[in-house]
């Protein structure tokens, strides 16, 4: 009996999220009373590492075929890994590569599933895991009563957690299936931390006005050390890129301190960003439905707040 966290590496190297599901294996583990193992698949040289976050082992699956992300060879060798290390629980992020693999692992495995959990599962009898649901507006308590089951973590639900050090590495043979698919290339955005990964971010809708203003909305970032975000209409009037849109058709967060800059705060962006911890709105709207999912609310012009708001955090951060 183990809990078996599938720990995602990038071009060999390991993101926040990974050391997030580790940290929640290792929590997991400790309330069932039994050890927390990882898994890597493809070329991972840091796997080791995992073991500072709770693993006791980890098991590595070396083969190039996983170098890049396939739903059929990845759920053979998650299911070889789960007879080699005796698992009871599956733990992955709920990131694109997670809930591209729940549904097809828990059905190799004859496995209940949760999708998107933010708590530790209990153990008083039952194994019961909690979730948001209806975009947020309430929370389900789901019992999963199979012999195995398949869990995905929020992104910034848990915070890694440094509790051990290196682990050893063992390799796992199992047999990759040929893939269907033909990978050509790999784009991925690189030197700025991925959306779901952030724990600041500064968003920005329509009420920018045009790309042109944007510069204030970088310039907040900056100082903040955050992420930039942006509603749909933005990013399909191609304003900013789309890997920025946020909500319930783009990309859902959970950072620490979310920004909404001239966002009136539709359903179905409140769908993807209503998990941040604390949510501030700046629109000089007062009816904006935002308002009312805020923690704290500006309602002004932003072309007047924003500029002397990120004066007032020059001065803040050059004095602290």
């Amino acid at each position: 009996m183990s809990v078996l966290v599938f720990a995602e590496s990038q071009g060999g190297e390991f993101k926040k999220a990974a050391f997030e599901a580790v940290t929640y294996g290792y929590k997991t583990a400790q309330v069932l009373g039994t050890e927390c193992v990882a898994l890597c698949l493809g070329d991972a040289p840091n796997a080791a590492q995992l073991g500072q976050y709770g693993a006791s082992k980890v098991l590595h699956v070396a083969d190039a075929a996983l170098n890049n992300f396939d739903s059929l060879a990845y759920t053979g060798a998650i299911a070889a890994a789960v007879e080699a290390a005796g698992a009871t629980v599956v733990v992955m992020m709920h990131g694109s590569t997670g809930k591209g693999l729940v549904g097809c692992v828990s059905a190799r495995l004859g496995a209940g599933s949760a999708p998107g959990v933010n708590q530790i599962p209990t153990n008083d009898g039952s194994f019961k895991v909690k979730k948001n649901v209806f975009s947020g507006k309430a929370i389900a308590e789901v019992e999963l009563k199979s012999a195995i089951k398949v869990i995905s973590v929020m992104g910034n639900s848990f915070q890694p957690e440094v509790v051990g050090s290196d682990a050893p590495v063992e390799a796992l043979a199992a047999a990759v299936p040929a893939s269907r698919v033909s990978v050509k290339e790999v784009s991925r955005v690189k030197g700025t931390v991925p959306l779901p990964e952030a724990e600041l971010v500064v968003s920005a809708g329509r009420g920018m006005k045009g790309p042109e203003n944007w510069g204030i909305i970088e310039e907040m970032a900056e100082i903040l050390g955050a992420a930039t975000a942006c509603s749909r209409p933005v990013a399909d009037t191609h304003w900013r890129p789309h890997h920025e849109h946020v909500g319930q058709t783009g990309v859902a967060i959970r950072p620490n301190l979310y920004f909404a800059i001239g966002i009136s705060g539709a359903i179905q962006h409140l769908a993807g960003v209503s998990s941040s911890k604390v949510i501030v709105v700046i629109n000089k709207d007062p009816e904006a439905p935002f308002f009312k999912a805020a923690d704290y609310g500006v309602c002004a012009d932003l072309f007047d707040v924003v500029p002397k708001l990120n004066e007032a955090l020059k001065n803040f951060k050059a004095n602290a």
